[in-house]
């Protein structure tokens, strides 16, 4: 067998509106208590509320994790450490290029009517690759990513003329 596997977690930095969120949130449960003790009505307003916030508290804290086996690349995202869900699949065979996003290289081949998907941390000094995938019905989708020196290498032993250093 000569199978290969190579993952990588990136955690995405939480964008400054979500501070704002939160404290909107809590500020909405300390308030949904003090009705829940002066009517009736508040006990339902501190349940909806209290759902509300631990379920927007779960989500705004987001990992992605890439994943190569041989040829067979996915990308999951990770909700609250606790949630997984599958947000791209492809194989190395439909990937056209991998390169840094600043790359004359990439942005030569990018068109008008490209998709875009973002699996980056969204952290200052961060580097971050795009990579153009051919899809069903000639849709091409710019995939940007941040992959270690592990994933750049597994990409580069399977396919060596798709990526740009």
């Amino acid at each position: 067998m000569n199978d290969s596997y190579t993952e990588w977690l990136v955690k995405r930095k939480a964008p400054a509106s979500n501070i704002i969120i939160k404290a909107a949130l809590v500020l909405l449960c300390v308030i949904s208590v003090f009705l829940a003790l002066t009517t009736t009505l508040g006990i339902l307003v501190l349940a909806a509320a209290g759902a509300a916030t631990y379920f927007l508290f779960q989500n705004m804290n987001l990992e992605f994790e890439y994943l190569i086996v041989n040829d067979q690349i996915t990308i999951d995202k990770i909700m609250g450490q606790a949630r997984r869900k599958k947000m791209w699949e492809g194989t190395l065979g439909e990937v056209q290029i991998v390169a840094p996003l600043d790359s004359y290289m990439l942005k030569d081949l990018e068109g008008p009517n490209m998709k875009i998907l973002d699996f980056g941390s969204h952290t200052q000094g961060a580097k971050v690759y795009g990579m153009l995938h051919h899809g069903e019905g000639g849709q091409i989708t710019k995939i940007i990513f941040e992959p270690n020196e592990k994933i750049l290498h597994h990409i580069r032993q399977r396919a060596p003329r798709k990526v740009v250093m």
